[in-house]
């Protein structure tokens, strides 16, 4: 079984670094890693906090389009089904989880952020953002939901539709992350931000983040056969097949 993550727990923080390849772009394998490791940390009373991390230069380029091209009915279907799992057990996550965005994050790497509590950047020439649109593939309502708790409505539903992707400064500057630093210090300012909610009543804090996003995580629940189903047709039209082709195409040539 080849490993995805690399994880160290430091002060009762888990620090849960994705580690595959340049681009830690994730298939099916690397998401079920990765719900099984964030379940193992909840479970586990000596760790009290989660820092999601990635490498130099990229947290998550998102989804890996070449391998998921590649996937047969059952296992595309199969990797949405967890992929939004894996959405609704980082926001339900009880106890503190930090991203520690260490480069370019665009779609499903800007997803996983914005299910945490916080988000530390790295400065530098990076993106982050939603653009799955120019990609052909439909945003569900529950991370339109997502986008927004964070950035408001109307901004969120003009970034998604145009697909754009913000300089970590510009993401600063609407509140997609909370804090730059440069790349070296990204963990150390990850972990001060951790143990500062470490040092709250653990079940106080808990339930509020909950009671906080209720109606977010109800969302993500209630709309995840639709989503699934939205998501599943548009991926085998011709259009979107195309698109996909010219992607893969050029990430190939790279």
């Amino acid at each position: 079984m080849s490993s995805y993550l690399k994880t160290q727990v430091t002060d009762h923080i888990c620090y849960i670094q994705l580690d595959r390849g340049r681009s830690n772009a994730m298939h099916l394998e690397m998401i079920e890693e990765l719900a099984t490791t964030i379940q193992q940390q909840q479970d586990n009373p000596s760790v009290e906090a989660i820092v999601l991390q990635g490498k130099e230069g990229f947290f998550t380029s998102g989804l890996d389009l070449i391998t998921l091209f590649q996937y047969d009915e059952n296992q595309i279907r199969l990797f949405w089904e967890k992929f939004i799992d894996l959405l609704h057990q980082l926001a339900a996550f009880p106890k503190p989880s930090i991203a520690a965005i260490t480069g370019h994050s665009p779609a499903g790497g800007c997803v996983l952020s914005i299910c945490c509590d916080y988000r530390v950047m790295a400065e530098g020439e990076f993106i982050i953002g939603l653009n799955e649109v120019p990609v052909g593939i439909i945003v569900p309502s529950s991370i339109f939901e997502l986008y927004s708790f964070w950035i408001g409505k109307g901004t969120a539903h003009r970034f998604l539709l145009e697909g754009k992707l913000l300089s970590p400064q510009a993401a600063l500057e609407v509140g997609l992350v909370d804090e730059l630093v440069p790349f070296d210090r990204i963990q150390t300012a990850a972990g001060r931000r951790a143990k500062h909610y470490m040092q709250f009543e653990k079940n106080a804090w808990a339930a509020t983040k909950l009671n906080i996003r209720r109606d977010l995580l109800q969302n993500i629940q209630k709309t995840k056969e639709q989503a699934i189903e939205q998501v599943l047709k548009q991926w085998w039209a011709p259009s979107t097949r195309s698109i996909l082709q010219t992607i893969i195409d050029n990430l190939t040539k790279k």
